[in-house]
């Protein structure tokens, strides 16, 4: 993905399911989620361990289904365990797949890709939107 392509989704997108969502505050899911809120965006937490508790003030949800309408699903998973709420998210609709810094999954991409989705990979919407002065 290029500048243009990461801005074009970062501002076009209004939802977010955040999945891996924590409310420890020391971790990065947190402050993302945090970011993405005071930026404006719509995020669901999603985490089946936490479903009805709340973080930053929104419920957490333990799905994916949960947390339709979709437009972006940023992850916060190991790489290996990312295939499955892709194939979710596609199934959903969503419109783009976002892999937090570090996640890396190719064939989960294409399946995406092929699916027509925007694919997103080893980066973080919380560094990007200030490097290109958004």
């Amino acid at each position: 993905m290029n500048d243009e392509e990461i801005g074009r989704i970062l501002t076009q997108t209004k939802r977010i399911a955040l999945v891996g969502a924590s409310a420890k505050t020391e971790r990065a899911s947190y402050h993302v989620m945090e970011f993405l809120l005071e930026k404006g965006f719509d995020v669901t937490p999603v985490n089946p361990g936490l479903a009805g508790r709340e973080i930053l003030g929104r419920k957490v949800v333990a799905s994916l289904a949960e947390a339709t309408p979709l437009e972006m699903v940023d992850l916060f998973r190991r790489a290996e365990e990312v295939e499955a709420p892709v194939e979710e998210a596609i199934r959903l609709g969503a419109k783009t797949i976002w892999m937090q810094l570090g996640v890396v999954n190719e064939a989960a991409a294409a399946k995406a890709r092929t699916a027509g989705l925007a694919v997103v990979m080893d980066r973080c919407p919380a560094i990007e939107m200030p490097r290109l002065g958004l």
